[in-house]
């Protein structure tokens, strides 16, 4: 056979062989083209659109691994920030000694407080309205952003889709600008803070940034601004008002818009609703609630009015005594309890307007304009101050007038002198010793003797004269040529010691040693003299003024305080004495309007030289209180005469000062026992001498200075007394000196002694006596007097009468 192929026959089943091809075996797709095992097929048509699921979950995985990529890297990349200064800047808060607000302080109005200060139905009242799961759900809401932006879309206006945490983030960390980058950072920072922060924390951090209109930030400042309470107070009807407010501040106010009332309680009663479904609220109480009308809009804790002027003093106190400096008073942040009571502060003002602001006419009277005010109330047993007047207006009148040290304080120093004098057991220059009925000089511009210094010959009031004069005398009718003389016999560096520690600061302006001391020329402030009448009042013993109560910081931490301490100023003898003697001055004196306080009174007026200031210096046990009225020029601040003022000839002490202090002690003390002074005087006080002075004719009519009538003191009538001496006589005792007398030391004993007796006004006509120094013997003896006793004789000339007759010098 042959090798070759054969051929073959047709229908003997052959058929031509396909070619041979090398690789993969080829197959028909759907479109009837062959295409080659394992290579993609074409899609066409609309398969050509459509993604496969390989596609599909491709691109999920990859879209997955993006995002959480992108959330660890933002999660690594933004941290928490420091607090932005918006903030952290907190209001000092001032408050009244009661807790009530006086006013605050700094550009922003807020009072960060802890979350157990504030009552669990405004923390309830607050979740109902922004985050009823706060407590149960993370720190972000997917959903709620969602729901939040598509509302927002689709114009159901802009809506909120934060967390309160991340509402905190928001205004504790950011700012308020509405970007996706600023979105970004409050989703991060709130996971994060989330968990580094109690549900709690965060919560206290809300409610103390959240602005609630009113320029009030923070629930506490909110509590203030619209109700008048604090935070800790709130109960549900007003925290769900507040809690509504978060939500549109301004809008939702319904006293600023009254417009905008139905949509606020609808946001009241949707806050309510909401502490009902929640269990925070009874169904029961929710029934009986009504609408809690705010408040009006006040500027009550701005600086208006005698606020101002509290807080400026206030401030100065707490870096004066170094309980804080100013770095931290800018901070912010505490909260001051003074020592100033509400009634009598508010009494304080009423009193001012009554008796003077309300009877000037600056239209018609030039002088009228110069008027300034100002005083200071100080309860003597605590030291604390409990009301001052300061001006008319803060933002009118910049300069607090009860802390001013520029006015002469006048005649309201010369208690001092005479307190000073019995501490240091003075005596005259001829040896008497001083006591409320020794006899002076009252000689208008009489030289004061004793003095090494240049000559010194102060007048009186009205350059009137009133010879010979007994110390209590003197002081009722503020004799100049008395207490010039009686500074001198004490010594001036001594009475200036007295004043010191009595209270006044050393450094005050013309407190110097020299006989004008006694007139008052030293610049002393209405606080700093009501600081030293204080310590009179209350027997002697000195201890600081205080204006503060207790300070905390941030709400929980304390500041701690000085202790205050006391110390024996002067004896109580010295003091009571000098009580004794004041007390003439309202009785008798210059100041018979202070008993309008009705009640036992001490005081002593005052006039600043060419009449530039009047005072009123007086004091109960219970309250001791300064006022002075000034003249100041509204444009350049010049010192101005009283003249005319009122359309008076003058101002006196004994005129508007003792008026408002007489009607402000009477209503600050008002339902307060009336208690009389408890005195232990100087041996010898006790009693009164008889009239001695006469006034010069040709004087011309006293003022409220120099009134005629004889002071007295009120343990005894003048005249004839009865005491363990004797009967109803006199004790014609003295005690004189055989020297001469010196110039103003005017003796008042028998017989040819020019010296000064100390008969007592007790005694049997002419029988023995030791007599008190000082005290004026009406007795008929005529005793030489020889050391410190003498023996009265039997004449018809004696005592002061006898002096008048023989004295070779009479001035």
């Amino acid at each position: 056979m042959s090798d070759e192929p054969q051929p073959q026959q047709h229908g003997q089943g052959w058929a031509p062989r396909e070619p041979r091809t090398t690789g993969t075996p080829q197959r028909e797709n759907g479109t009837g083209t062959k295409t080659e095992t394992g290579r993609k097929r074409v899609r066409t048509g609309w398969r050509r659109y459509v993604p496969t699921w390989r596609m599909v979950l491709g691109g999920f995985l990859l879209a997955a691994l993006l995002i959480v990529g992108a959330f660890f890297l933002g999660y690594s990349l933004v941290h928490i920030p420091s607090a932005n200064a918006l903030a952290t800047q907190q209001a000092n808060v001032y408050l009244y000694a009661d807790g009530s607000v006086l006013a605050r302080d700094g550009e922003i109005n807020r009072e960060s407080v802890s979350l157990d200060r504030i009552s669990e139905e405004a923390q309830h009242a607050v979740l109902a309205a922004e985050d009823r799961d706060f407590y149960t759900e993370s720190a972000v809401d997917p959903q709620a952003m969602i729901r939040a932006a598509w509302n927002t879309a689709i114009g159901k206006g802009r809506q909120s889709g934060s967390t309160i945490t991340q509402q905190y983030v928001k205004n504790y960390y950011l700012r308020q600008e509405q970007t996706v980058t600023r979105k970004v950072k409050e989703f991060f920072i709130a996971i994060k803070l989330d968990r580094e922060q109690s549900k709690d924390e965060i919560l206290e951090g809300y409610l103390n940034t959240s602005y609630f209109g009113r320029n009030a930030y923070g629930i506490q400042a909110a509590a203030q601004a619209y109700y008048g309470i604090d935070a800790q107070a709130l109960d549900a009807p007003r925290a769900a008002y507040l809690a509504a407010l978060v939500n549109a501040p301004s809008q939702y106010d319904v006293i600023t818009h009254p417009e905008n009332r139905p949509a606020a309680e609808s946001r009241w009663n949707y806050v309510l609703d909401g502490m009902v479904q929640e269990g925070w609220l009874g169904k029961a109480e929710r029934t009986g609630l009504k609408f809690p009308e705010p408040k009006e809009t006040t500027t009550s804790t701005g600086m208006s009015g005698q606020r101002g002027y509290i807080v400026r003093t206030v401030k100065d106190h707490l870096i004066r005594n170094r309980i804080l400096d100013e770095e931290e008073l800018d901070a912010g942040g505490h909260r001051i309890t003074t020592t100033l009571h509400k009634d009598k502060q508010d009494a304080f003002v009423d009193a001012v307007n009554d008796n003077l602001m309300d009877r000037l006419d600056p239209e018609n009277r030039e002088v009228d304009t110069y008027v300034r005010a100002g005083g200071a109330a100080i309860d003597p047993r605590s030291g604390k101050v409990v009301a001052m007047y300061n001006g008319i207006d803060y933002v009118k009148q910049y300069t607090p007038n009860a802390t001013r040290r520029d006015y002469q304080v006048g005649s309201i120093f010369k208690p001092f002198v005479f307190a000073s004098a019995v501490e240091n057991r003075s005596t005259t220059q001829s040896g008497r010793a001083i006591t409320p009925n020794t006899v002076y000089d009252g000689t208008n511009e009489r030289p004061v003797q004793g003095w090494p210094g240049e000559r010194y010959a102060p007048a009186n009031e009205d350059d009137r004269s009133y010879g010979h004069i007994t110390v209590r005398e003197a002081t009722d009718k503020s004799v100049n040529a008395v207490y010039a003389q009686m500074a001198v016999d004490v010594g001036s560096d001594k009475v200036q010691q007295t004043a010191i520690d009595l209270g006044i600061p050393a450094t005050t302006p013309e407190l110097t040693p020299s006989p004008s001391i006694a007139l008052g020329v030293a610049t002393a402030s209405a606080l700093d003299m009501a600081e030293a009448y204080a310590t009179l009042a209350n027997h002697g013993e000195h201890g600081a003024y205080t204006m503060i109560e207790k300070i905390t910081k941030d709400g929980n931490k304390t500041v701690p305080l000085p202790e205050r301490k006391t110390r024996q100023a002067v004896s109580r003898e010295a003091a009571d004495t000098t009580t004794a003697v004041l007390r003439g001055v309202v009785q008798n004196g210059t100041a018979s309007a202070a008993q309008g306080a009705g009640r036992p009174a001490a005081g002593k007026t005052g006039t600043a030289e060419e009449d530039k200031a009047a005072w009123f210096a007086g004091y109960t046990p219970e309250l001791a209180t300064v006022v002075s009225v000034m003249g100041q020029d509204p444009v350049t601040a010049e010192q101005k005469k009283l003249y005319g003022v009122m359309g008076l000839s003058r101002i006196n002490g004994g005129g508007p000062p003792a008026e408002i202090w007489a009607q402000f002690t009477r209503e600050a003390l008002k339902g307060e026992p009336v208690s009389d002074f408890d005195l232990r005087l100087q041996k010898g006080a006790e009693h009164t001498a008889p009239p001695t002075a006469s006034a010069d004719p040709s004087s011309g009519d006293p003022d409220d200075d120099t009134f005629d009538t004889p002071g007295t003191d009120e343990n005894a009538d003048r005249g004839q007394e009865q005491d363990e001496n004797g009967e109803d006589g006199t004790e014609g005792g003295t005690r004189g000196r055989t020297d001469e007398g010196a110039t103003g030391d005017i003796p008042t004993g028998g017989g040819t002694s020019d010296s000064t007796p100390a008969g007592a006004t007790h005694g049997a006509n002419g029988t023995e006596g030791t007599g008190r120094t000082g005290d004026i013997p009406t007795g008929t003896g005529t005793g030489t007097g020889r050391g410190d006793q003498g023996r009265g004789g039997q004449s018809n000339q004696g005592g002061l009468t006898g002096y008048l007759q023989q004295s070779p010098r009479r001035q």
